[in-house]
């Protein structure tokens, strides 16, 4: 498979991450009908998160056994890794408090209002931080305008889709304040 395919599957893979995940959060207790439990419904969603990302490290580590690994590893390596993991999960666990706090606004479609923020800031983030750890031949003086105005557009377009992400009851948010009674 090549790196095009992976990239496809993992748009397919985190695009559905955040609806499926705010579903669970609505079956855990408390949360219909509304209880003392609700505050805690997006932790405990994100608890089985942290149990399937276990369940894939043992799948990966399987792979490494079938593939013949030799299991060497660097310290460097081995650092550097959990900082990613750690990177990673706290943004899921942020990711599920953010959909717990748009859930009263938002109801059933509170992914819909987040999920854009996320997957339009994240890449833009990614490249600050790739150009900060690996910077540019030429400086910041040769990064191409067109490249900067996706950035820009990115953040923008995040910010209209969240804004007027439809409500389950198909109008946005800031159409119904608005509105006249």
């Amino acid at each position: 498979m090549t790196w095009l395919t992976f990239a496809l599957l993992t748009v397919l893979s985190w695009g559905v991450y955040g609806v499926i995940l705010h579903k669970a959060r609505g079956y855990m207790p408390g949360v219909n009908p509304p209880g003392p439990e609700m505050q805690h419904a997006g932790l405990k969603a994100f608890l089985f998160v942290c149990v399937a990302y276990a369940l894939i490290g043992v799948i990966a580590a399987l792979v490494l056994k079938i593939r013949g690994s030799d299991w060497s590893f660097t310290p460097t390596g081995i650092s550097w890794s959990l900082v990613a993991g750690i990177a990673g999960a706290l943004g899921a666990l942020t990711l599920v408090l953010a959909l717990g706090a748009a859930a009263p606004i938002y109801k059933g479609a509170a992914a819909a209002a987040v999920m854009p923020i996320v997957f339009a800031g994240a890449p833009v983030v990614n490249t600050i931080t790739a150009m900060i750890i690996h910077p540019p031949e030429g400086g910041l003086k040769s990064i191409p305008m067109p490249f900067i105005a996706g950035c820009v557009l990115a953040v923008f377009g995040a910010f209209l889709v969240a804004k007027y992400a439809p409500s389950n009851t198909g109008s946005a948010p800031a159409a119904k304040a608005g509105a006249k009674h």
